[in-house]
């Protein structure tokens, strides 16, 4: 894909993040891998409002700075998506935001791992929490790693969320989706009293999860594993 698109993509998904309220001040990062093997990511300390293609930073996979404009670096949390391209070949976008209801999930230390909507079937599986990492060290790196062999959504403890796709604007779908079943499991338990809702069935869900196939969902997906 052209460079020219890819930086626009980026800032429409940096845009979106923050239209959307999933980022408020200097939160959030974007990045994507590029053909060569270096990465283009968002800069630290400035509001994805903002971001526009001048601003982005390009690095490589030691964290090095490759290019950038004067006074621009990346965030340290891209420590976070460059272990995810580490272990998974398969990714060329990450998105990381801090989405308000599923956050909140992360904070209750409640993961979004019942199969009771369609999007978790067949989107992005059951979501687990990745343990409490500070921010900018080598914790959060090393806390979302177990989950990666088999997730592409993820909770951060305490912290929000974090999506990877074979392309960026998957990643940025699969945050929308984690989003979305946050905020309907969250008012349908509201509704039963504070109950978890009812799974589908065993043998509906087979064929929910047959059908990532046909519809060509790309990545990860854990299958029936939970993470009470």
């Amino acid at each position: 894909m052209d460079l020219e698109i890819i930086k626009n993509q980026i800032c429409d998904v940096c845009n979106k993040m923050w239209q959307k309220g999933w980022v408020a001040a200097n939160d959030g990062n974007v990045s994507v891998r590029l053909e060569d093997g270096t990465f283009l990511c968002t800069p630290t300390g400035i509001s994805k409002s903002f971001i526009t293609p001048d601003k982005l930073v390009r690095i490589n996979s030691d964290y090095e700075i490759l290019e950038a404009g004067e006074g621009y670096r990346p965030s340290s949390e891209v420590k976070m998506h460059l272990r995810v391209y580490q272990d998974r070949k398969d990714v060329n976008g990450v998105v990381h935001a801090h989405p308000p209801v599923a956050t909140a999930f992360a904070l209750a230390k409640i993961p979004l791992d019942s199969y009771s909507l369609i999007e978790n079937a067949i989107a992005v599986g059951s979501i687990p929490i990745a343990p409490f990492g500070i921010p900018s060290t080598e914790e959060v790196p090393e806390s979302i790693a177990p989950f990666l062999p088999e997730h592409d959504v993820l909770l951060l403890e305490n912290h929000g969320a974090l999506s990877v796709g074979s392309d960026l604007i998957t990643a940025y779908y699969r945050m929308e989706t984690l989003e979305l079943v946050a905020n309907t499991v969250f008012h349908a338990r509201m509704l039963l009293g504070g109950k978890e809702e009812d799974e589908i069935d065993r043998d509906t869900l087979d064929k929910l999860f047959a059908m990532r196939e046909n519809y060509k969902v790309t990545g990860k997906h854990p299958g029936y594993k939970k993470y009470h």
